[in-house]
């Protein structure tokens, strides 16, 4: 069995290896969700022992913090591990920042959103979290995306304004290179980075993760699973639903869906030594990769959040993990 809670960079944060990831449950680039199950999902992975839950305001709008805060309402708040995210503005009406990209939102209306990183949305959208969390502290806020019209320290300078009233325990950022890394760290303390890491994507172990691990900066990683493609339930002839982005992702071609399933069969026999599925064999590996703090692994159902939390219940050998990677090193996606 893995270690249960990992201290989160210099922070006083502990996290859960596995954090349920509540980007699905928001509905937007997902297709929908149900309210109901959802709220049962969140509970689910608290009671299986994954205490940390991370959202951010641009997922559903602000519907999935919404879930989240009544979700966590039937526990004691200090048992629980709430990390978000600022820095992508829908809702913004002089329209600051950078990159605009046309959208939906969950009701179908347009709106234009951007990376915004000022001080003065910063200090903002940390206010409307809290509200729709229901709390008075976010255990890690983090700035999404690098926002290129704002200096990252100015905007680091704010997020450290936050964790210093108490607003915040720990700061973070998603989405940063080392370069916007170095100038967060000179202007407060930098607790965390989360970029994407799976075994189909791991050009972090480059530079970032090696970075990383020499500034004691903890890495929480989004999409081990590569959004389900890991799991070896997404079959060559699977249709998505109407809004799930999935449907025109590079990866989700037939022909690679046909090679990412040939290459998990390579793996089978290491799962059914464990008899654990193929998914927690992929979260179990990404856990033990050197530098990583935790994977987040979305759930959208309640039975997802316990086959989820399963994946800390053993621990894959050396060799099963070189084996691991040397099978996904060899394939090759077009």
């Amino acid at each position: 069995m893995l270690q249960q809670s990992r201290q989160l960079g210099n922070s006083t944060v502990r996290v859960s290896p596995v954090i349920f990831g509540a980007w699905a449950i928001g509905g937007w680039m997902w297709g929908g969700a149900d309210e109901q199950t959802s709220i049962d999902a969140i509970k689910a992975s608290i009671d299986s022992g994954i205490n940390t839950i991370d959202t951010a305001a641009i997922y559903g709008m602000g519907y999935s913090e919404q879930l989240v805060g009544k979700a966590i309402k039937a526990y004691a708040r200090e048992k629980i591990v709430i990390a978000t995210k600022c820095g992508m503005r829908w809702d913004d009406p002089r329209q600051e920042g950078c990159d605009p990209w046309p959208q939906k939102d969950t009701t179908g209306r347009d709106v234009i959103i951007r990376k915004n990183a000022k001080p003065a949305s910063i200090a903002y959208e940390c206010e409307q979290s809290l509200k729709r969390l229901g709390t008075d502290y976010i255990d890690l806020y983090q700035i999404h995306w690098p926002d290129t019209t704002t200096p990252a320290d100015e905007s680091f300078a704010a997020m450290e304004k936050l964790r210093q009233s108490g607003k915040v325990r720990a700061i973070g950022v998603s989405n940063y290179d080392v370069a916007w890394m170095e100038l967060a760290r000179s202007a407060g303390q930098l607790a965390s980075l989360q970029p994407p890491y799976s075994l189909l994507t791991r050009d972090i172990e480059s530079d970032i993760l090696p970075y990383c691990r020499a500034h004691n900066i903890g890495v929480i990683v989004y999409s081990p699973l590569e959004r389900g493609l890991l799991t070896g339930n997404v079959t060559p002839d699977r249709r998505f639903p109407e809004g799930d982005h999935r449907s025109t992702h590079k990866f989700f071609t037939a022909e690679n869906r046909k090679r990412v399933l040939a290459a998990l069969g390579r793996i089978q026999p290491i799962a059914d030594a464990h008899q654990a599925s193929l998914a927690q064999v992929v979260i179990n590996w990404t856990i033990q990769e050197p530098g990583i703090t935790a994977a987040l692994v979305g759930a959208r159902n309640p039975q997802q959040a316990k086959h989820n939390a399963a994946a800390l219940g053993f621990k894959l050998s050396a060799d099963q993990r070189a084996e691991i990677r040397r099978v996904f090193e060899a394939l090759i996606l077009t």
